[in-house]
């Protein structure tokens, strides 16, 4: 484990992360392959997991063509005990050690054609907000058990959860709209999405204040909504709430996340780093 170390030095060495072993839950996704790139930039191991076996491959070895560095893929289900203490056994197994837990699985339903009335409050499916629940939040909750547990008795480590703006405000349910539709079949984001990064915001605190004196610090981060081949009618009424007049690129929360997981952020635990474009200042 990397303790961080006393007296004077270069603000560029608080953000190496050479040699340190960074899980990221979800490694696959649009967000999860980023996060994966920053490590290794920064000289880190990622451990891309995820419940699609091909795709985590595919990331991993892209990952260790490019920047020359190991990188390895893990099939896991982070909704089962079991599986996520596999998981860990196998990186201990393979590097020897775990610095860094990154809980970014989670659903996320495009709202469009296929989410009309299904995805409204009044009808939502119950089976879709446990299953929702169940990755993105007891996803979260299993994975800091296991390998948070791991730094804690190794006296170091980092978990940073991925919330959103919208653990902070509520879905702007205008911008989903859909002109010639009735209300009750407009489509909506669905209420389970921002009670999940809500409560990963609680988690982190809890964490936080939990593990205070175990050497393992625990933040979150809060990104706005990403590019991503969206509607242009629906970038249009996003924009418009957003101060800085664009959604982020996928690529814009690289720094940001090197920040909390290095030493640079040594200092720094139990909180959430919006970085939304100014959404939320409105």
């Amino acid at each position: 484990m990397t303790t961080v170390k006393s007296g004077a030095h270069p603000v560029r060495d608080a953000f190496d992360l050479t040699g340190r072993v960074a899980i990221i839950t979800g490694g696959a996704g649009l967000l999860g392959r980023q996060h994966a790139e920053a490590i290794a930039e920064m000289g880190g191991i990622p451990v891309i997991v995820d419940i699609r076996d091909a795709a985590a491959k595919d990331v991993a070895s892209g990952i260790a063509d490019r920047h020359k560095n190991r990188a390895l893929a893990v099939a896991a289900d982070i909704t089962d005990h079991a599986s996520v203490t596999r998981l860990l056994e196998q990186v201990l197994a393979t590097f020897g050690r775990v610095d860094i837990l990154i809980n970014n699985a989670a659903n996320d339903p495009k709202v469009g054609d296929r989410n009309t009335a299904w995805s409204r409050l009044e009808v939502f499916p119950i089976d879709v907000w446990e299953r929702d629940i169940s990755v993105g939040l007891t996803g979260a909750l299993i994975c800091s058990q296991v390998i948070g547990t791991h730094m804690a008795e190794a006296g170091a480590g980092v978990i940073l959860n991925i919330a959103s703006d919208l653990a902070l405000i509520g879905p702007d349910q205008r911008i989903y709209e859909q002109p010639g539709r009735a209300p009750k079949e407009q489509p909506v984001k669905p209420v389970s999405y921002p009670v999940v990064k809500a409560g990963l915001v609680g988690l982190t605190r809890y964490l936080a204040t939990y593990w205070s004196h175990r050497g393992v610090r625990v933040n979150a981060i809060s990104p706005g909504g990403v590019e991503d081949n969206n509607d242009a009618q629906f970038v249009a009424k996003l924009t418009n709430l957003i101060p800085l007049g664009r959604m982020a690129k996928a690529d814009e929360y690289k720094a940001a996340v090197v920040f909390l997981v290095s030493d640079a952020s040594a200092y720094m635990t139990g909180a959430n780093l919006v970085i939304d474009g100014g959404r939320t200042a409105w």
